[in-house]
């Protein structure tokens, strides 16, 4: 089960968080200000942080930054009633991967905490080998056969998604929300144009294949040697 830390000074909004996360089949730990959500950091290993911004002790900005100059690569998505976008600007630049303003839709809440823990996997496992494909995460390249190219952040980031999940259909909209962020601007159409790129690039390649499920989406398949 995935455990995810509450930092929210208010304590009904804890406990409405706190439920909304049983809810979703997640494991809430919770925090009443910056300070103390550094304790249980160091005492439990968390798979996302939920922030608010305005805390006592240490406010959602500054405990964001610490964590992000330690290192800490851990998902933050910010859930604040600041809805500036002076306020969306600081929260970026601290660290933070989404941003929510309150009241939020608990639903929506629980979709985004969904795309950032996917995300988040995808990063920690840096690595996939399909046939003679190394794909490398850090490093954003692929190597096939000795040969390795440096793919545009995007383009790799899809590829290492859909190989990371092989035969699993994917919608435009999924790929929107896990590659490009929710509720990112972009047209869906900017999912076909990578795919197409990718398709040409690896056009020779005999280890996948990406399929097009029509009416659906796109999936990877691996070729049988």
């Amino acid at each position: 089960m995935f455990q995810i830390l509450v930092v929210e000074d208010d304590k009904n909004t804890r406990r409405l968080m706190e439920a909304v996360l049983l809810s979703g089949g997640y494991q809430p730990i919770l925090a009443e200000d910056g300070v103390r959500a550094l304790k249980l950091l160091e005492q439990n290993k968390v798979d996302l942080i939920i922030v608010d911004i305005m805390l006592p002790k240490l406010d959602g900005y500054e405990l964001t930054r610490t964590l992000r100059n330690c290192g800490d690569t851990t998902p933050i998505l910010m859930v604040t009633a600041k809805e500036t976008q002076a306020d969306k600007r600081e929260g970026f630049l601290a660290g933070t991967d989404d941003y929510m303003v309150k009241p939020v839709d608990e639903e929506e809440m629980l979709w985004r905490i969904a795309a950032l823990l996917r995300r988040s996997k995808i990063a920690n496992e840096h690595r996939i080998t399909i046939g003679k494909t190394l794909l490398d995460y850090d490093c954003l390249t692929v190597t096939q056969e000795g040969r390795q190219e440096e793919l545009p952040k995007k383009e790799f980031l899809l590829l290492f998604h859909l190989l990371s999940n092989p035969n699993r259909i994917f919608t435009r909209r999924q790929l929107m929300d896990e590659i490009w962020d929710m509720g990112s601007e972009t047209d869906e159409r900017t999912v076909d144009v990578h795919i197409n790129r990718l398709r040409d690039r690896f056009r020779d390649n005999g280890d996948f294949e990406i399929i097009t499920v029509r009416g659906l989406g796109y999936k990877a398949v691996r070729c049988s040697p």
